[in-house]
């Protein structure tokens, strides 16, 4: 009797589940969607954050000292990074941050005179280094001349990276010639635009 080898049926692998080519998860749409939204809303407020930290501020403006350029309750876009790429100019409307004893305060002015420069204000009219600044940003009606303050002589020049502000509404600011020049290290930024109320929007 001849024997036979007999060769086992070949064995099927299991069966596997097919494969989605994009890789998604199983998750259910509507879950996806509230997952995908949590990550822009994630993604935009981390955005804000540093936009507002290091890029820009908003600011409400508190009283008169800047009328009419600026009213109270303007609020205002500040540029946070300016001063770290260029020096402060005259002119520039600038946001300073000031320490006084246990208080701080955040004070806008208009930038007047530069490291180096003697100021004065004689007869209502400020000089620099003896010479006129034209000012056309002053409201005549404003700054008259029995209101802007009265004289005034800087001690000295500016000092080394510091800056000399004032109020546009000179006889009623409260700036440099009470508290002296401003060291650029407690500019918190230059004021560009005023955006609210819609009635006041300007460049600055």
């Amino acid at each position: 009797m001849t024997s036979e080898t007999i060769d086992p049926a070949p064995v099927e692998p299991p069966a596997e589940p097919p494969v989605d080519p994009s890789g998604a998860s199983k998750l259910p749409p509507g879950a996806r969607a509230f997952f995908d939204w949590l990550v822009v809303i994630a993604v935009a407020l981390l955005v804000a954050f540093l936009v507002r930290t290091f890029v820009i501020a908003h600011f409400v403006v508190e009283g008169e000292s800047m009328y009419s350029t600026l009213d109270t309750n303007d609020r205002v876009f500040v540029n946070k990074l300016s001063y770290r790429l260029h020096d402060p100019n005259r002119g520039d409307v600038v946001v300073l941050h000031q320490v006084t004893g246990a208080s701080e305060r955040d004070l806008i002015k208009r930038v007047i005179g530069l490291p180096g420069e003697s100021v004065e204000v004689r007869n209502c009219t400020v000089l620099i280094d003896g010479r006129v600044l034209n000012e056309p940003y002053l409201d005549p009606e404003v700054v008259t001349p029995t209101d802007c303050g009265g004289d005034y002589l800087l001690d000295g020049v500016v000092p080394d990276n510091h800056v000399f502000v004032m109020g546009d509404n000179r006889g009623g600011s409260q700036d440099s010639r009470v508290i002296g020049p401003i060291n650029e290290d407690d500019l918190v930024g230059r004021a560009f635009v005023v955006f609210w109320p819609q009635s006041h929007w300007q460049w600055l």
